[in-house]
């Protein structure tokens, strides 16, 4: 039985870089031009079975290898992502862990490299805290160790200075709201964000929280009317009096001033001069 021979090699018009093979005078199949050099295909090769199996299976890796270099294209990629992007472009696991290995041994690939600038932006541009990073990195697939590896390099003073720049900005947004609101507000804020327990606590305590009276005046007018609305429409008397004075003391103004805010309102219920 006589071997296939190559009996013609011809570049694809509208790929350059791939190649049709024809053998015994019949195409056969198509390779990329790394293939082609890889295995020094030329006419009148005599091609093996084995052979033939080893570059089809090659040809698999190179379109693999190929289209994860387009998908990193757009930005860095974890292993992880590459690997299942090509899982859905129907590449088997055989051919997905060669390209891979590929894409390390040429650098396109790093997963460290990557959870170091992940970091970065996440730290930088994201206002993000240690635990939602590490939520992050756990999500791209990223090995435990390396995850708390990176993870050391975010250090406290970091950590501390970016809690500050959310507080400050939550301090500017709440001018209308009581002391406890805005503690509470960036103490949500900044656990959303991923930081500890005790990056919130000293973040908030450097705050001098002290309010003057005229600010209380301010700030219980412009939140009580809403709450004495609220209640006023479907209670009266002493149930509306506790629940206006539950709901306000819950917003965090002090018992004397809500209770000078209820007698306001009780006077101008009543016409009396306030």
């Amino acid at each position: 039985m006589n071997l296939p021979t190559i009996t013609k090699i011809s570049r694809q018009k509208n790929n350059q870089e791939r190649y049709n093979i024809y053998l015994d005078g019949k195409y056969e199949f198509a390779v990329d031009e790394a293939v082609l050099v890889q295995y020094e295909l030329a006419k009148d090769r005599v091609l093996e079975d084995w052979e033939r199996d080893e570059i089809l299976f090659d040809e698999e890796v190179q379109k693999s290898f190929n289209k994860a270099l387009h998908f990193l294209g757009f930005r860095m990629r974890s292993e992880k992502e590459v690997k299942d992007k090509l899982k859905k472009l129907g590449y088997g696991e055989a051919v997905i862990i060669e390209a891979v290995r590929k894409l390390y041994t040429l650098g396109f690939l790093n997963d460290e490299e990557f959870s170091k600038a992940l970091m970065q932006t996440k730290k930088n541009s994201n206002k993000q805290g240690p635990r939602a990073i590490q939520q992050e990195l756990m999500k791209k697939g990223i090995d435990k160790k390396l995850q708390e590896s990176i993870l050391n390099d975010y250090s406290e003073e970091d950590q501390l200075a970016t809690a500050r720049e959310i507080r400050d900005k939550v301090i500017r947004k709440l001018t209308s709201k009581t002391p406890s609101q805005t503690k509470n507000k960036i103490q949500e804020t900044l656990m959303r964000k991923g930081f500890n327990f005790e990056i919130i606590r000293t973040v908030n305590e450097e705050v001098e929280w002290e309010t003057e009276t005229e600010e209380w005046l301010e700030l219980i007018s412009a939140q009580g009317e809403k709450v004495w609305d609220k209640f006023a429409k479907k209670y009266s008397g002493y149930e509306r009096t506790m629940r206006v004075k539950q709901a306000l003391y819950q917003k965090g103004f002090p018992s004397e001033q809500i209770d000078n805010f209820i007698e306001r309102k009780v006077n101008e219920e009543n016409g009396e001069e306030i």
